[in-house]
């Protein structure tokens, strides 16, 4: 079994950054992909980005690429999410989630296994 918790949230002027954590206790050994997905009010949970441990190849979705940045730190059992130059349409509710099974497929909600219970990030113009 893996719980994850994320943090880092809160509230931040347009231009501004933050920094998400998640932290992963449990079977982390049996993690094969580590992402972050967003769900704005009245959208459907999004992909946002994801690191595969095994070749620590990193994804993004188009809106957040150049602004966002996946990373780990492998020794702590965390991965961060560091978002720059937010804007008020990032506004939403980010959450953590951990593949066990190899899937080629992460923009997809559906392979995640296990899920953080949120942290909310909004962004004021």
């Amino acid at each position: 079994q893996v719980q994850l918790v994320e943090s880092g949230g809160g509230l931040v002027q347009a231009g501004g950054s933050l920094r998400l954590s998640c932290a992963a206790s449990g079977r982390t050994v049996s993690i094969s992909t580590m992402g972050w997905f967003r769900q704005a009010p009245g959208k459907d949970r999004e992909f946002v980005a994801a690191i595969r441990r095994s070749d620590d190849n990193t994804y993004y979705t188009d809106s957040v690429k150049g602004r966002f940045t996946i990373s780990r730190d492998n020794a702590k059992n965390t991965v961060y999410l560091r978002m720059n130059s937010l804007k008020p349409e990032d506004t939403a509710v980010y959450y953590c989630a951990a593949t066990i099974r190899y899937s080629g497929n992460l923009w997809s909600g559906y392979v995640y296994d296990y899920w953080g219970q949120g942290t909310q990030v909004t962004v004021s113009s």
